[in-house]
């Protein structure tokens, strides 16, 4: 069975640690390049998704939800946000207000913001330029598919 979703961040991964809480479970998530994407969801998704370290999810991030960041030499960013992944802007699609940026990860991993237009110009973004997707991890939606077993 494959889905299809509306959201442009669909991650792959396996889940490597889940700490469980009262109400809510962190998880950290091995995507396929070898980046680690955290994750916060409620105790009752973990049983009804039957989440474990060893299973595969699809981790789903709308665009609209990754920020994007870049920093000077020295400046040193302090944010609450659990997902700070750096990489290379792969590229810019602008639009008379937004623009899509797609950063490529180290591991080849792409993720794809929508900013605005102002933004793309004041942080500098363009092809090969460095910035960092910022995401929070209760952003990160999980799905399983019947198949994606724990081995």
């Amino acid at each position: 069975m494959n889905s299809v979703v509306s959201a442009r961040n669909i991650f792959r991964g396996k889940i490597q640690t889940l700490e469980e809480g009262v109400v809510n479970a962190k998880l950290d998530i091995e995507l396929e390049g070898g980046e680690i994407l955290v994750a916060v969801v409620t105790m009752d998704s973990v049983r009804a998704l039957e989440l474990a370290p060893g299973r595969t999810v699809s981790a789903i991030v709308k665009a609209p939800w990754v920020m994007l960041m870049t920093s000077g030499e020295g400046d040193k960013a302090h944010l609450s946000a659990r997902n700070i992944l750096p990489g290379t802007v792969k590229s810019v699609e602008s639009g008379p207000v937004n623009a899509e940026v797609t950063l490529e990860l180290a591991g080849g991993t792409e993720i794809t913001s929508i900013v605005t237009r102002d933004a793309v110009t004041a942080l500098g973004l363009r092809p090969g330029a460095r910035a960092s997707a910022v995401i929070k991890a209760s952003s990160v939606i999980l799905g399983v598919m019947p198949e994606d077993r724990v081995k």
